[in-house]
């Protein structure tokens, strides 16, 4: 009798973004920021190419104070080297064009993995990991003029930018490492401020993994992975079309709305 096994799911390039100081708005305010959080998602992979892709994206799910969906891993790339700057450039043409309402800035993470056609899985509790980390809040809340950040795990980071594919004005010198951290997760990260030369910025900021090389060995990246507890799975409840999936309970716990 031949053994039992499942197939691996689908890999999948998580992007999931949030809003800055969401829960300070009124109701009326949070409405609104969760309208414009779409469309200026759509306007930005647009600008970067990926319409057709965003119109097939897999499990989109509203998270109050944000957004999330999965992609097509190749696109990566896009993601990674023009998304950010065309995400930039839709939120200053917003303000600009919306001088009454408050400034919607927002925080960024890419990652990537296996995951079902619900969404549900390490990776995607990963992605949510990454945009909690404190370091990144920590960017946008002193930024003055900046009003997008990103996360990108190591895994993304390494199959970019080690391919050598063109990732359009955005290289890899524009990323600077972080050791990731939210709740029992701590995991190595790169940082992306669009415009920002990293020579220039405060390094205590950071806190750089040790490693004797530019990056560290598929044996080193499973040594860091196996010392983080996976954290549990979110919550999921399924509303309407599949447009709308509001979490019940952040990950692990973590409920409140930030």
């Amino acid at each position: 009798m031949a053994p039992s096994w499942e197939p691996l799911w689908p890999y999948r390039a998580v992007l999931a973004v949030d809003a800055k100081d969401f829960s300070s708005h009124t109701s009326k305010r949070m409405q609104e920021i969760n309208a414009d959080i779409q469309q200026v998602l759509a306007q930005a992979l647009s600008a970067t190419g990926l319409s057709a892709r965003w119109e097939q994206r897999a499990f989109p799910q509203h998270t109050g104070d944000g957004y999330v969906a999965g992609l097509d891993p190749e696109v990566l790339p896009a993601l990674v080297g023009c998304f950010p700057g065309a995400l930039s450039d839709v939120l200053h043409d917003y303000r600009r064009q919306h001088p009454g309402k408050s400034v919607l800035q927002l925080r960024v993470s890419v990652h990537v993995g296996p995951l079902p056609s619900s969404g549900l899985g390490v990776p995607m509790v990963e992605t949510h990991r990454l945009l909690d980390d404190q370091t990144l809040r920590d960017l946008l809340a002193k930024a003055r003029t900046a009003n997008t950040v990103m996360i990108i795990s190591q895994r993304v980071y390494e199959d970019v930018f080690q391919s050598g594919l063109d990732t359009g004005t955005t290289v890899a010198e524009d990323f600077t490492q972080n050791i990731a951290r939210a709740k029992k997760f701590a995991q190595p990260a790169w940082l992306h401020v669009p415009g920002l030369d990293w020579g220039l910025a405060d390094r205590s900021l950071f806190e750089v993994p040790e490693q004797n090389s530019s990056a560290p060995s598929p044996s080193a990246q499973g040594a860091q992975r196996a010392e983080t507890q996976p954290a549990s799975a979110p919550s999921f409840v399924q509303n309407g079309n599949g447009n709308y999936q509001g979490q019940h309970q952040h990950f692990n716990g973590m409920g409140d709305p930030r």
